[in-house]
């Protein structure tokens, strides 16, 4: 990773990163696409506008952004400490994930926060993308940015009724009322073995196993999580019966993503 500052921007140049398949792909919903090459979006409430200047040599400008922040947010966030060509370089000695990472080799995982992360995929079950963004775009309008759990503990299936969210408004309501009421607790959630968060987040109504391990991927960075959406269940039936390869071994979660993109975008 090289920055520099250039008038209020910065410019980075960072190899193995394509906005389009990072912040695009189902991770996070509150990425805006707003020019070619061009992103707006958040980390909790703190905005960037990013794009990318130069795809070859993979060059970006984040605007208004100082390194102050860029080191405290964004390069955690993009994943941006993670060598990308060293697991790329790994996960191709299994004959497809090498073409899914030839594919699309510039994901990265969005390392997010852990509640905003969780409320959103229980917002998200059986649900398409422009239908999620939605629902958070007026969750966020309402409470003017994303709303902590603690700002959520008053709300109630009926006051929810703006989000247009059905069912899932009495899973929101649940996750608050658990986690508010220290039920659950998502920091010693995230020190705990992946099986055994998973099983605690798996007491909020509406949390099963794809959600609870959307949770801990994105938003705990438990990279041994596998999320299993129906792609990701195809991709398993067609191309590992027998397991996945050993080569993924400890970063499962990273290679799910360039799976789940793959079968998506070629089946």
């Amino acid at each position: 990773m090289d920055l520099y500052t250039k008038g209020n921007d910065l410019i980075l140049k960072q190899p193995d990163f394509d906005l389009d398949e990072t912040l695009d792909c189902g991770q996070a919903f509150r990425w805006v696409k707003t020019a070619p090459d061009e992103y707006r979006g958040f980390f909790v409430n703190t905005p960037l506008t990013i794009s990318c200047l130069d795809k070859k040599d993979g060059v970006f400008k984040l605007e208004n952004t100082d390194e102050k922040t860029f080191f405290e947010v964004w390069a955690d966030y993009f994943d941006l400490y993670t060598d990308y060509s060293e697991l790329k370089k790994r996960y191709s000695e299994d004959k497809t994930l090498a073409k899914a990472c030839e594919y699309a080799g510039g994901i990265r995982l969005l390392k997010q926060d852990a509640w905003e992360t969780l409320s959103s995929f229980i917002i998200s079950q059986n649900n398409n993308i422009p239908r999620i963004k939605g629902i958070i775009s007026r969750l966020c309008v309402h409470y003017g940015g994303y709303p902590t759990y603690l700002q959520l503990s008053g709300e109630t299936v009926d006051s929810l009724a703006f989000l247009r969210s059905g069912f899932r408004a009495k899973y929101i309501v649940d996750a608050v009322e658990k986690i508010s009421g220290g039920e659950i607790d998502l920091n010693k959630i995230k020190d705990l073995p992946t099986d055994d968060a998973r099983k605690e987040l798996m007491k909020i109504k509406g949390v099963g196993p794809k959600v609870a391990d959307c949770a801990l991927l994105f938003g705990m960075y438990k990279l041994d999580a596998f999320p299993k959406d129906v792609w990701v269940k195809r991709a398993l039936e067609q191309w590992y019966p027998n397991g996945l390869p050993d080569c993924i071994k400890g970063s499962e979660g990273i290679a799910q993503q360039y799976l789940f993109h793959y079968i998506r975008n070629n089946s």
